[in-house]
């Protein structure tokens, strides 16, 4: 018996369910994912286990199928039909070709499409985008994410971000892909805890969630609920974060790992420069594709690592309209006032380079000194915070170092109270560009202190005489940083990016220069205190200069300098600024300049450079010095994808000319059934709009939608769709200026959007049981078009045929499906004379026949169908075995207690993925249509 294929129809507890994924599990049998299409369970999603204990699974006899005949104007049920088993079929393994992610609402541009391409290639689709800031990870997820859910391999997904990018992940995903995602924060989590019984999974309660790393990372509260889920696919954003082995972190990616099919994880700085730490990322995609942890190549991991970055041969031409080059850096030098310089004097004199004994002895001896001076450089606020704070710490205010201290604070306080100069010339430079009342000019302004954040909000918005008053929850001048709330934090990032959004200037902590998109509406960037990490750096300006910048990015550092003898903060601020520019435009990362990967250690480099009076120049070197370390010239390289020709896309094929034309056909359907509610449908052809009232049973598919998006645009009302990506954009960036609402009022109507997915549910649902619709076209002779699926031992389709049988029942051949379709005018266009019953008779015992020329086939043709995957079997199976070969020597050298097991453990695991790969048991074959020839006259 054929094995279950997604796209089928079977029978369980005499109600029919359409197939929507199959997984073999070794405990329960065939696991079988279905949505209710006879009328008591229509629309209802289940899952059944074909197991002789649990579920009792009947298929349809595809060789019993009775044919009827299709009475609708230009036969429109047989179009929706095929259109709808088509598109709930998943593309098989064997084609790995992009299918649907180049057409959601992004621009095309081939480099973004190269880490989906790699991943379906792979043996499980598991891939690193190490991509560098601003090309658009996001959208690189989005796409695979999209091919994983039209191959089946997408219903159960988990985002894990940090908590700052969620609702900025949630939006692009939804508005851009029609990836629904609903975001659990902890307080979400125990929301849904509340409404379920205590003994439910909150993360099984929702197929696709979106969640905080800082969320899961309590592995005493959320580890028990994790270990007993699967994801088809999980992706975890800024995975740097992940490295370090025995933390909390590390201990959760590594648990979703095993738990997930499919694995994307994504940073634009993915290793800390330690082959050995990036050995173990690369160990979660594939744990046999490193030999050595010390010892490895771009060959080894080229099928696991894309890395890319602006000047990159595949990049520069795609983006050159849509990212504006960034202006060269400028450093505005700023000399301290008296009440200033006093601080540096006695910072220098005592603190840095004393004179005498130094005021601390032990621990701290070398540092502390410097952290007062970087938070004096920061601002007299933030100094006099670092001051207090280590007050308390001494206890004891006769301590010689806690005389220092208050001497030092004295001068700080006399320091805050006459206009700091930096302050001063930061409101000049804000003038000079045009930020203030009644200006649309924005800045983003990054400081190291959370104290100097509170304090300049204050100033700014006093200086730059901005209302007081906050308009929809916001003010003029905003601050960012960790320590706010979740709905803060987001409520500030999404007016941000909106133009009728009040923010003009917003201050943030280095909380906001991982992952954030402030480019949408800002390109001016300053940084009021420059840290001296190149990762900040880097991290900081990426956040305006980045993909979508259409204004050429300003990136500016504010500098205290003298011509006293204090240690100089405008050298250092210049060289770092400038070294950090040049490094980005050569090689697109700075991080690999120092060669630490931590930011904290870069700070502690560059400190111990000044305090011991070395020249910059000689301990950075040039980007494209042969000083850079081997290992992050292979990580630069990104595992030499440049050279390669474009991923390749399929082409669309369809009995409609666009989705929204099928929606629509759909939609007119829908309003004859019997007893069907009024859908007032409004079409507006010009913009590809459809406006409709959804039916109950689309409102309730409404669930799994982002909240903020179903509440704000009151969808369960009023849908509005439209297939025009040019009017879906407009519809964005009008969403964006918006004061009220940052989600679009029309959403883009993908070709995986929920909606289609409904639309196809009712159409697969309007033929009962075993029918198979009849229609005349241009045709000679009778052609049965068929399909025919060869699914794999884990459950998933491996190769699909669709044929147009003839030359029955003497002689059948098996044509090309679409060259039949087209040849026969089955679309838009089409018009139905009607058939006589008489012809129906006739056909009806050709039935089987025609499933067992499509059988025959695909079967003396599998391995043409299955060649370039079974060439990928193979060299998976020759790759493990060298892999086991090499590591078991390894593990003979070593010491390390159990690694011949854990060898042997791993090759037995992937031996068993990749056995499963290839089609297994029998195809499954059916009749989806019959054509006849149109009567003459």
């Amino acid at each position: 018996m054929a094995d279950i294929a997604a796209g089928e129809r079977v029978i369980v507890r005499d109600e029919e369910w359409l197939v929507r994924s199959v997984r073999t599990t070794e405990l329960d049998g065939t696991r079988v994912e279905a949505t209710g299409v006879s009328e008591l369970v229509r629309d209802q999603d289940a899952v059944f286990f074909d197991h002789p204990d649990l579920d009792t699974i009947d298929r349809l006899d595809p060789r019993q199928g009775r044919l009827v005949a299709d009475v609708s104007p230009g036969f429109r049920r047989t179009r929706l039909w095929l259109e709808s088993v088509r598109r709930g079929s998943p593309v098989p393994a064997a084609d790995t070709r992009i299918a649907v992610g180049h057409q959601a609402l992004l621009d095309r541009m081939d480099y973004q499409l190269r880490p989906a391409a790699q991943a379906l290639e792979n043996l499980r689709p598991r891939i690193l985008i190490g991509d560098a800031v601003g090309l658009g990870k996001t959208l690189e997820i989005g796409i695979l994410l999209s091919e994983l859910i039209r191959r089946g391999r997408g219903e159960r997904i988990l985002v894990v971000t940090p908590r700052a990018v969620l609702e900025q992940f949630q939006q692009e995903l939804w508005t851009r892909f029609a990836i629904p995602l609903i975001r659990l924060d902890s307080a979400g989590i125990q929301k849904v805890k509340q409404t379920l019984p205590s003994s439910r999974n909150p993360f099984s309660y929702y197929k696709r969630v979106i969640v905080s790393i800082d969320t899961l990372k309590n592995p005493a509260r959320y580890k028990h609920h994790l270990k007993n889920q699967h994801w088809d696919a999980v992706v975890i954003d800024e995975c740097h974060n992940l490295i370090n082995r025995g933390t909390q972190n590390n201990e959760l990616a590594r648990l979703l790992a095993e738990q997930s099919d499919s694995l994307i994880l994504a940073s634009a700085t993915p290793h800390n420069g330690k082959q050995e730490s990036f050995a173990e990322l690369i160990a979660m995609l594939d744990p046999t594709a490193i030999v050595d942890p010390k010892e490895y190549s771009a060959k080894d991991i080229k099928h696991l690592y894309v890395r890319r970055h602006r000047n990159s041969p595949d990049v520069k031409l795609d983006v050159a309209d849509k990212w504006k080059a960034r202006l060269k850096p400028d450093v505005i030098g700023v000399e301290p006032n008296a009440a200033e310089l006093a601080v540096l004097r006695e910072l220098e004199d005592v603190w840095l380079h004393p004179k005498s004994n130094p005021v601390i002895e032990g621990n701290g001896r070398q540092l502390f000194p410097w952290t007062l001076y970087k938070a004096f450089l920061s601002s007299p606020r933030a100094l006099r915070a670092s001051i207090g704070r280590r007050l308390k710490t001494i206890g004891d205010e006769r301590n010689r170092e806690a005389v220092a201290l208050l001497q030092l604070d004295e001068l700080a306080s006399r320091a805050e109270n006459t206009s700091p100069a930096k302050l001063d010339k930061l409101v000049e430079y804000l003038g000079s560009i045009g930020v203030g009342k009644g200006s649309d000019t924005r800045v983003v302004i990054f400081s190291e202190r959370i104290d100097t954040l509170d304090w300049l909000q204050t100033q700014l918005q006093k200086k730059l005489k901005f209302p007081a008053r906050a308009v929809n929850g916001v003010l003029p001048v905003e601050v960012l940083h960790a320590g706010l709330s979740d709905e803060k934090i987001q409520g500030v990032v999404e007016g941000f990016g909106q133009k009728a959004s009040a923010i003009r200037v917003l201050i943030a902590s280095d909380m906001a220069s991982e992952g954030l998109n402030l480019h949408k509406e800002c390109h001016h960037l300053v940084h009021y205190d420059l840290p001296w990490s190149f990762i900040r750096i880097q991290q900081r300006n990426g956040r305006i200069d980045r993909y979508g910048q259409l204004h050429s990015p300003q990136i500016t550092a504010m500098a205290l300098t003298t011509d006293e003898d204090v240690t100089d903060d405008l050298n250092v601020v210049t060289k770092l600024l400038l070294k950090e520019d040049e490094a980005n435009r050569a090689l697109g990362d700075a991080e690999v300049l120092l060669d630490l990967h931590d930011a904290k250690i870069e700070e502690e480099t560059v400190m111990e450079v000044i305090r011991s009076g070395q020249d910059l120049d000689e301990t950075i070197p040039d980007p494209t010095s042969e000083k850079l370390n081997p290992f992050a010239r292979l990580m630069i390289k990104g595992g030499e994808h440049e050279n390669e020709p474009a991923p390749e896309t399929s082409a669309r094929l369809s009995f409609f000319d666009d989705d929204d034309n099928y929606l629509t056909a759909e939609l007119a359907d829908i309003s004859t059934d019997k007893g069907a509610n009024r859908l007032d449908v409004h079409r507006e052809d010009d913009k590809d709009l459809i406006a409709f009232t959804p039916p109950d049973d689309l409102i309730t598919r409404f669930r799994d939608l982002p909240p903020d998006y179903r509440s704000e645009q009151g969808i369960e009302d009023r849908l509005r769709l439209t297939g025009s990506t040019d009017f879906a954009r407009e519809r964005l960036a009008r969403a964006q200026k918006s004061e009220d609402t940052s989600w679009p009022d029309v959403h883009f109507l993908s070709p995986i959007h929920p909606v289609l997915d409904w639309a196809g549910d009712r159409a697969v649902g309007r033929f009962g049981r075993d029918e198979i619709p009849v229609v005349t076209g241009s045709v000679d002779r009778v052609y049965f078009l068929t399909q025919a699926v060869w699914s794999n031992a884990a459950g998933r389709p491996a190769i699909a045929h669709w044929g147009a049988v003839t030359g029955l029942p003497s002689a059948p051949e098996v044509d090309d499906f679409e060259t039949i379709v087209e040849i026969s005018g089955l679309s838009e266009s089409a018009t139905n004379a009607g058939l006589h019953d008489d012809e129906l008779s006739e056909l009806q015992g050709l039935v089987p026949l025609a499933v067992d020329a499509a059988r025959a086939h695909i079967q003396e043709r599998r391995d043409d169908f299955e060649r370039d995957l079974i060439n990928r079997v193979d060299r998976y199976r020759s790759g493990l075995k060298l892999w086991e070969q090499a590591a078991m020597q390894i593990a003979d050298v070593g010491s390390r207690k159990g690694g011949k097991l854990e060898v042997q453990t791993t090759s037995g695991n992937w031996s068993a993925i990749i056995d499963s790969l290839a089609a297994s048991g029998d195809p499954f074959v059916r009749v989806v249509g019959v054509i006849v020839p149109k009567q003459k006259g």
